[in-house]
């Protein structure tokens, strides 16, 4: 008499908790430049005279 509320009940609860559980996630976003170094951290590591190679706004379009 009392089992199908008391497991409409109980699948009811674990639900909830699991929905809760899932909700509570952490996405790590990096900061600044999503794309890596900046031109000029660029051309510092690799000895390069300049930066323009690692620009991407400098390069040339190759069709």
């Amino acid at each position: 008499m009392f089992t199908r509320p008391i497991l409409i009940l109980s699948l009811l609860f674990a639900f909830v908790i699991s929905c809760t559980i899932s909700a509570c996630t952490y996405h790590a976003t990096p900061h600044g430049n999503p794309h890596g170094l900046p031109p000029g951290q660029a051309k510092k590591l690799t000895g390069s005279k300049s930066a323009k190679p690692y620009a991407p706004g400098q390069q040339k379009k190759r069709y």
